[in-house]
């Protein structure tokens, strides 16, 4: 990715080999070679060599089965790494906080959140109490947490005394409540314990076009929240809104049915998928400051509301080994990005 910046890209490298978790690195190549009867010493080389030839993270390697890719499909795949040059590149650094700080993010887009929150820094006494009356369960979240971190739901009827409650959340950085959403019946089917979200990375052109670049079906599997990093599964959706292939977790393990719910993730069509479409043209377009996003979208049964903007948003990809689609997104970003 020449057009990013050979200096940058090799500082970034540079700062990933001083924080190389070998022992993550260590594991991932165990599961690879035990599950594709390769010696570990050979994937461990070329996870290595992949890191700096094709800037893939050591997830990403296991994700989308580098294994078994040829040097021209791996090629094809946007990685991490690349991702974050794109996100350096492109995101004006003083706009950045907006995103970063969830109670920013929810005062800059207020009118799409879909739901009511307070800041425990400075919210009064009564704010708290009527928030409290008001809802039966409400999420509590670290500001600036990522991957779902510090994220916890709570049933009012379990605290029964607010600025007590108040005092543990702070002391957990948890200074930001939110109202828990009520998801759309559709969304629930799929794992009733969390809310269900897409993730949705757009980029808006110095022309003020927005081009969608991934459309992520993310689900929860037993825990609170939908996260990759916790527990949670995605698969891929088309332009429609309609996941084609089965999902899948952080240790690889296959979904072609959420295995708590039942329900089939092979053939699921997100509901009100129009709704989804309008917010995130509106959403792209209010800080042309940072074009580069990836939006969390909860569907209600009202339409599609926003969870989050990620400016240095994850990736998401169809795994091969799944699907037998073995092109990943990079020529996607490239036709909207340019570089």
């Amino acid at each position: 990715m020449a057009g990013l910046g050979w200096s940058r890209r090799l500082r970034y490298l540079a700062r990933r080999a001083a924080a190389i978790d070998t022992g993550n690195l260590s594991r991932l190549a165990g599961r690879i070679a035990a599950s594709s009867a390769r010696p570990r010493a050979i994937i461990l080389a070329d996870m290595l060599w992949s890191s700096v030839r094709h800037e893939t993270g050591f997830q990403d390697y296991f994700d989308w089965d580098f294994h078994l890719l040829s040097r021209r499909e791996r090629r094809t795949f946007m990685t991490h790494p690349k991702s974050n040059h794109l996100a350096q590149k492109l995101n004006a650094v003083e706009h950045r906080g907006t995103f970063a700080d969830k109670a920013r993010f929810n005062a800059r887009f207020a009118e799409h959140l879909g739901r009511e929150w307070l800041d425990l820094r400075s919210a009064t006494a009564d704010e708290l109490g009527g928030f409290l009356a008001r809802h039966d369960r409400v999420m509590a979240k670290v500001a600036d947490s990522l991957g779902g971190e510090g994220i916890a739901a709570w049933s009012t009827a379990d605290i029964p005394d607010a600025e007590a409650w108040r005092a543990e959340r702070l002391a957990a950085h948890q200074v930001l409540v939110e109202e828990f959403i009520a998801q759309h019946p559709g969304m629930a089917a799929l794992n009733p314990s969390s809310v269900n979200t897409l993730r949705i990375i757009t980029y808006r052109d110095p022309a003020n076009r927005v081009h969608t670049l991934a459309r992520t079906l993310k689900m929860g599997n037993g825990g609170d929240v939908d996260n990759f990093s916790d527990g949670g599964m995605y698969t891929m959706l088309d332009e429609q809104g309609i996941a084609h292939y089965p999902a899948f977790d952080g240790e690889g393990r296959v979904f072609s049915m959420h295995p708590l719910s039942g329900t089939s993730i092979v053939g699921f069509r997100v509901p009100l998928w129009e709704s989804v479409e309008q917010l995130v043209e509106r959403l792209a377009l209010e800080v042309p400051e940072i074009p580069y996003v990836g939006w969390d979208i909860a569907i209600t049964p009202a339409g599609a509301v926003v969870i989050e903007g990620n400016y240095n948003t994850g990736v998401f990809q169809l795994k091969p080994s799944v699907t037998g689609v073995r092109e990943g997104l990079l020529p996607v970003y490239r036709r909207a990005i340019g570089f």
